[in-house]
């Protein structure tokens, strides 16, 4: 049994059982992958993929279990390579974040902009998705660390840090009725074509239940991930807005209003994640300070080692 045939299997099983992908992504031969699975197999004495004819249609039960260990198995290997990397090179290395747009486009410029000054030497790669898809990439290694709003600690295998707070806000082309009709209420943001996040972006589940709950039907008549596009479309005049209000900026937003629903919505919380068995390296642990500097390496290292987040940072929520 080779390290490598352990690697092929997890691609293979990352990239829903396209061994061509799954080569792609390697930097070799699909060929030589699907070689190597069979002589895993062979080895093991089980199949690990399902085939009809030789093409993979799934994962064995036994494949399952073989798959599993052979991820804990890799990220050792990865957390061991990390050590080396510390001690060696304490300046260097790679540090991949994932994260939604509106944390990334708002609220970590200022992080990343100091982390880069600090450590110029460390290739910052940052991807971007939905809060689920921030969790998977930090679950399966792809990413570091991630940062995302309730969704992403619900997953297990990770450990997440609540960083800070942020509510919502509606926005309008100046001289909107809105404006002139305060207080604003539930009632009156439903009378209006609305603009928001997508249900399963950036906390519109709870933006939903909100409404549900006062008996309301918001006229959503547009959703999208990202806060720009939202901007866009009421700046076209096609309804309303309503996003994080850290996504306003009244100085770049000339053309539209905003008005404060802070009061109208439970807070959301965004969240750092990282894996519960990784190896951090000193410059992740200084990147996480600068998100939130409430987290220092001896409270993130309290947390890894099973301390509840409660009491290392009771009062923050």
């Amino acid at each position: 049994m080779k390290l490598h045939q352990l690697r092929y299997i997890r691609e293979i099983a990352r990239q829903d059982l396209n061994v061509s992908q799954a080569a792609t992504v390697l930097h070799t031969s699909q060929s030589g992958i699907s070689k190597a699975c069979q002589l895993l197999e062979e080895e093991l004495n089980l199949p690990i993929f399902q085939r009809n004819g030789k093409r993979l249609t799934g994962i064995t039960e036994s494949g399952k279990i073989v798959l599993n260990l052979a991820e804990r198995v890799l990220r050792e290997i990865e957390n061991i390579q990390r050590v080396g990397e510390e001690f060696s090179q304490k300046e260097a290395g790679t540090l991949t974040l994932a994260t939604t747009h509106t944390q990334a486009r708002y609220r970590l410029p200022a992080a990343v902009n100091a982390f880069i000054k600090r450590y110029p030497d460390v290739k910052l790669h940052i991807h971007q998705g939905n809060p689920s898809q921030v969790a998977e990439q930090v679950a399966s290694g792809e990413a570091d660390i991630g940062i995302a709003t309730e969704m992403i600690s619900t997953y297990d295998k990770l450990l997440c840090l609540p960083c800070y707070q942020w509510n919502r806000c509606v926005i309008a082309p100046h001289g909107h009725p809105l404006f002139e009709d305060a207080p604003l209420t539930l009632e009156k943001i439903a009378q209006y074509p609305l603009i928001t996040y997508d249900f399963a972006v950036t906390g519109g589940s709870l933006v939903h239940r909100v409404f549900n709950q006062a008996g309301l039907e918001p006229n959503v008549v547009l959703t999208a991930m990202d806060a720009d596009i939202i901007k866009t479309y009421v700046n076209l005049k096609l309804g309303i807005g309503l996003l994080a209000t850290m996504a306003y900026d009244a100085e770049r937003d000339t053309n539209l209003g905003m008005i404060d629903a802070g009061h109208l919505f439970p807070p959301s919380t965004t969240y750092l994640g990282v894996r519960r068995d990784a190896y951090l390296r000193g410059y992740m642990y200084e990147f996480i300070q600068l998100l939130a500097p409430q987290f220092e390496r001896k409270a993130v290292d309290a947390a890894l080692a099973g301390m509840s987040i409660n009491r290392l940072f009771l009062g923050f929520i």
